[in-house]
């Protein structure tokens, strides 16, 4: 299968990006696919519930009084936007720790107007206004929970790495080889895995929630908040968030950087991988909106309100409409 998405300007194709896609069911077997199902890529931030899931499972949130918003946020690629600042400081506070403490970096915040009134307010961006600042508040929780040392908690050797490598080797049922180590943009370790693997762990993850064992209690904690709480994931008018509340957390997706995109109906229990090959982030949302529609995962409901993705307009700085993105899947 060829999955294309087109973006045109007046009556032409200006650009093309072309998608590696996997989609399964329960039982793992192959619904769609673009045939790369053996192609290592980094996930990026799309496996960062794989990664806080030692976290729960530490008895951190007990511990320190966390609240759903706070599990929530773990899981995020925020935008800065003042809900999120307010949910990151009031998790600082309540473990005591400084903003020094966090080793993610420091970016202006992703939403214009958040960065925006930073600067007009003649204040500086700090670590908190990282996308990745809720993941580096969960890895500290984890290390002061589990009395661990954590000011080197972001280096590979660090025992609550292994953890978190734990996770991912058992839900991707693969081990991580020395040649798909790397590093994130916010400075923790970060893992090629093959896309079938990353659609088997999504897969896994469902299917997991349902069963006794060490993983279950952890993963319907963090599924019930994000459900909760889905603008605390991205934001106001980012893709995953917009999916994750509009289908009152049923759908449950996360983007990542370089164009990736983790997808699970966790009622149908049908899930897959999302790869822009040349990365561009833009492709996800009308190629992801095609996919629902093609295996019917969307209500009437949830397509109206939902339905501004599967084909987005383009505008020019003057507002004036130039063109389209729109997704296209072939056989």
């Amino acid at each position: 299968m060829l999955f294309k998405v087109s973006v045109q300007r007046g009556k032409l194709t200006e650009s093309i990006h072309t998608a590696k896609c996997l989609v399964k069911n329960s039982n793992s077997k192959t619904i769609l696919s673009s045939g790369h199902s053996k192609e290592l890529i980094y996930p990026r931030s799309a496996i960062k519930i794989f990664q806080a899931l030692p976290f729960i499972n530490s008895g951190a949130p007990e511990k320190y009084f966390l609240n759903e918003k706070n599990l929530a946020i773990s899981c995020s690629s925020h935008c800065g936007e003042p809900n999120h600042l307010y949910t990151l400081r009031d998790w600082l506070k309540k473990i005591n720790l400084s903003i020094k403490n966090l080793k993610c970096g420091i970016h202006n915040p992703i939403n214009n107007e958040s960065s925006n009134n930073l600067l007009l307010n003649g204040q500086k961006p700090n670590q908190l206004h990282n996308n990745c600042s809720g993941k580096h508040l969960a890895m500290l929780s984890g290390c002061l929970a589990n009395k661990m040392e954590y000011a080197n908690y972001v280096d590979y050797d660090h025992p609550y790495q292994k953890l978190i490598r734990n996770s991912l080797e058992h839900f991707t049922e693969s081990s991580i080889k020395q040649k798909c180590i790397g590093i994130d943009g916010c400075n923790a370790p970060q893992y090629a895995f093959s896309i079938d693997n990353l659609t088997n762990a999504i897969i896994k993850l469902v299917n997991m929630r349902n069963t006794k064992n060490e993983y279950s209690e952890a993963i319907c904690t963090l599924l019930n908040a994000i459900a909760k709480y889905p603008l605390l994931i991205g934001g106001n008018k980012r893709f995953d968030s917009e999916v994750i509340k509009h289908t009152k957390g049923r759908i449950f997706c996360k983007g990542g950087a370089e164009g990736v995109l983790l997808f699970v109906d966790t009622s149908k229990n049908i899930g897959g991988v999302i790869k822009i090959k040349d990365g561009n982030e833009r492709a996800i949302p009308p190629l992801a909106m095609k996919i629902f529609f093609k295996l019917k995962l969307l209500s009437s409901n949830e397509k109206r309100n939902l339905i501004k993705w599967t084909e987005q307009i383009l505008y020019n700085h003057a507002k004036k409409v130039i063109g389209k993105i729109s997704a296209k899947i072939m056989l």
